[in-house]
């Protein structure tokens, strides 16, 4: 499974590595993955997600409830 965040969907980009001579590489821009685990007052338990640092963001502003609703509306977590 490839590394991406569960609630922004983000995922690793591409581009190119410039040198000082100005010559090109391909690289990837990796995403600031993080595991959190949090308590779910709806579920009654704890949930652990790999949140991006956006994520995190996002969760504190919607609240857990409203993005764990929207988790399992799309299926990303099992109740």
């Amino acid at each position: 499974m490839s590394k991406h965040c569960q609630v922004t969907g983000s995922r690793a980009g591409v581009g190119n590595s410039v040198s000082h001579s100005h010559r090109k590489t391909r690289r990837r821009f990796n995403v600031n993955l993080q595991r959190k685990s949090y308590w779910v007052p709806s579920l009654g338990r704890r949930i652990t997600l790999d949140v991006s640092a956006r994520g995190i963001r996002t969760i504190d502003r919607r609240g857990i409830d409203a993005v764990v609703a929207e988790l399992i509306r799309r299926n990303e977590i099992k109740v």
